[in-house]
């Protein structure tokens, strides 16, 4: 599945670039985060809780950053399982400064499997939408920008 999400952000694009890559923003921004600690350099070790259509379940797995541009672009690549299935993927992350508003653009290729995946695509799309828009209203409000996401581009797309 191919997700794909953009959200802007009315803040300096080295401030939000600096939060993206922050292990206690990102512990506190991402939804459903139970923990997140560091294990070497640019790679987390992740503990999630999450609902999607009735299955909730805890999920365990690795994130790790790759191929680093600062302040422009960064990959993640993770891995996650829990009793409800798996997910493993990469994500390519891009931050463009326009005017004072940092403009982010997400792409990410995702397995999905087990009962999680049962879903369907059409449903892990909204989730995927949801919890976009989510995280980055809290990655607004962390660092001190507007949390409404002024002129939100959240798009999702599942190929």
């Amino acid at each position: 599945m191919k997700v794909v999400a953009a959200a802007a952000v009315v803040a300096p694009r080295q401030r939000l670039f600096d939060a993206l890559n922050d292990r206690g923003v990102l512990r506190r921004c991402i939804p459903g985060c139970e923990e997140l600690t560091e294990e070497g350099t640019a790679a987390y070790r992740v503990r999630l809780k999450l609902g999607i259509a009735g299955l909730t379940g805890r999920y365990a797995g690795t994130a790790t950053h790759q191929d680093v541009h600062t302040p422009e672009s960064f990959t993640i690549a993770f891995d996650g399982k829990g009793k409800t299935g798996f997910v493993h993927g990469t994500a390519s992350v891009s931050i463009t400064d326009d005017e004072g508003i940092a403009r982010v653009a997400c792409e990410a290729d995702v397995q999905v499997g087990g009962a999680i995946a049962a879903v369907g695509s059409r449903l892990m799309v909204a989730v995927a939408r949801k919890l976009t828009r989510d995280f980055f209203r809290r990655v607004a409000a962390e660092i001190g920008a507007d949390p409404d996401l002024p002129e939100c581009a959240e798009e999702a797309a599942a190929e």
